[in-house]
């Protein structure tokens, strides 16, 4: 596949792609759908009429919207139909964009010129431990090698319910939190601006079409409820965690702020990315198995760049494909209950570590719990997060001569607020 427009070999936004997003520009500030591709967005507010497939002709009024949440509620049948439909409309031998100049100058605006915002008005977002690695570095930090694992971990994909409100898009600066630590086991709990703060390399994504209370997704159909993924940075502040995770797990060091990428890749644009799934033993219950290969081959990256500094260093490489637990199982166990999701609902992944001391993916595992330090460069060193510092997450999928990725996932922390 090619296109009339110029798209970069190292470009995330291929054809092969095509994301969705929310964008707005100066000129134009109400809040509109996109599609991100080479350098460019294809406003879908100005392109709807073209949506006119058996199952778009009736639904246009998608792309008018502020939020990708009803083109999410329209399933997997509407989702390829556009997919489909955008590849015509973007690929070199389609004349409708491409010959029709005044068209093209009202649809195609450049990235730089847009202000992106959350694609999705998230009502639900819960967030897993779903990194074998990550878990047994934890586990191993605390509770020492023989014990790293709970006993329930192989059995099911652990996660909690975290905080909607305070999910951020990209480029959005968060204060340090401040709350309760306990840094001497033999006094009192002190108050004030935490001192651990940490970042956690994760993804999501994001779900589709509902189901009804008591009607739990099987895995049959859980492709259909799952539209598609972006990278996550899920803050932490390790000293509050430390002191109010008995015996109910993560509350306020989770809730302060997580961000995520403001384009969402479409499942169907990382299918050709499919790799083995991770081996599970023992053997997982019946209605969290699946033999089709739903891991996936996305290389990422965390950088931190200190603001004394002009340059981002690179401090985690590592790959979606050592999730231990696929998002499918994710999903199926998350409304095995019976528990309905809705339209853009956010199930994160959970921290994602490989098996090699730089793909931790965390200043927790990165430090060995501040027992050492992680260089940045120019004599500046880390242990946990300090303010200033932005932290960029990127990730992509490599094909032959094109990339499937998501930009970047990036945040700055301020100074906390103390009065």
């Amino acid at each position: 596949m090619t296109s009339f427009i110029d798209i970069k070999a190292e470009s995330d936004f291929s054809l092969q792609n095509l994301p969705y997003g929310v964008f707005s520009t100066c000129d134009n500030p109400r809040h509109r759908i996109g599609v991100a591709i080479g350098d460019l967005i294809l406003d879908l507010s100005v392109v709807a009429s073209l949506f006119d497939g058996p199952h778009l002709r009736d639904h246009q009024g998608v792309f008018k919207e502020s939020t990708l949440n009803s083109f999410m509620s329209l399933g997997r049948a509407s989702w390829d139909e556009v997919r489909q439909r955008l590849q015509v409309l973007l690929g070199s031998n389609d004349a409708t964009l491409r010959d029709d100049s005044d068209l093209r100058a009202k649809a195609l605006v450049e990235q730089s010129k847009a202000t992106m915002h959350l694609p999705a008005t998230i009502g639900d977002y819960t967030d897993f431990y779903s990194s074998i690695h990550h878990a047994t570095n934890v586990g191993t930090m605390f509770r020492g090698k023989e014990n790293a694992l709970m006993p329930n971990w192989r059995h099911l994909p652990v996660g909690y319910h975290g905080r909607a409100s305070s999910v951020v898009v990209s480029g959005t600066p968060l204060h340090r939190p401040v709350g309760q630590t306990r840094p001497d086991d033999t006094k009192p709990p002190v108050f004030g601006p935490c001192k651990l703060l940490d970042f956690e390399l994760e993804m999501a994504f994001f779900t589709g079409p509902p189901n009804k209370l008591g009607q739990p997704i099987t895995m049959e159909n859980a492709e259909d409820h799952m539209f598609g993924m972006v990278l996550m940075n899920d803050w932490s502040a390790r000293d509050i965690q430390k002191w109010e995770y008995v015996p109910l797990g993560p509350f306020l060091a989770k809730n302060f702020g997580t961000s995520i990428s403001p384009w969402v890749v479409p499942m169907a644009a990382l299918k050709p990315f499919m790799v083995d799934n991770f081996v599970q033993e023992p053997a997982v219950l019946p209605y969290l198995y699946h033999d089709d290969k739903y891991n996936i081959d996305i290389n990422l990256e965390v950088a931190i760049k200190p603001e004394t500094s002009a340059k981002a260093t690179t401090v985690c490489r590592s790959n979606f494909r050592y999730m231990y637990w696929t998002v499918k199982q994710q999903l199926v166990h998350h409304t095995v209950t019976g528990c309905n999701t809705r339209p853009g609902d956010l199930l994160a992944s959970g921290t994602i570590s490989g098996p090699t001391e730089d793909s931790f993916g965390s200043m927790l595992e990165l430090s060995w719990r501040g027992s050492k330090t992680v260089d940045l460069g120019e004599g500046v060193t880390r242990k946990f997060i300090q303010d200033g510092d932005e932290v960029i997450v990127s990730g992509y999928c490599q094909g032959e001569g094109y990339r499937v990725g998501f930009g970047t996932c990036t945040g700055k922390i301020l100074p906390a607020i103390t009065k």
